[in-house]
């Protein structure tokens, strides 16, 4: 199947989950990410049952803490 994560096109074997994507695509600090598909935030408890679908399109967001003196 063919999916978009971050805008690139990527083939994934069929019934991949989006846990196994995080480990595919070696997300960085992967506790910390939030992952959309389809413009939908998936709650992390559900990486690992949230099968990816043909034509899905995915979104690795990390949101930062920060501010001024």
């Amino acid at each position: 199947m063919i999916i978009l994560v971050g805008g690139e096109k990527k083939e994934l074997e069929e019934g991949t989950t989006v846990e196994k994507l995080i480990e595919i695509e070696q997300v960085e600090t992967p506790q910390y990410v939030t992952v959309s598909v389809n413009e939908e935030f998936i709650d992390a408890q559900d990486f690992g049952s949230r099968i990816l679908s043909d034509g899905d399109e995915v979104e690795f967001l990390y949101f930062m803490g920060g501010g001024s003196r």
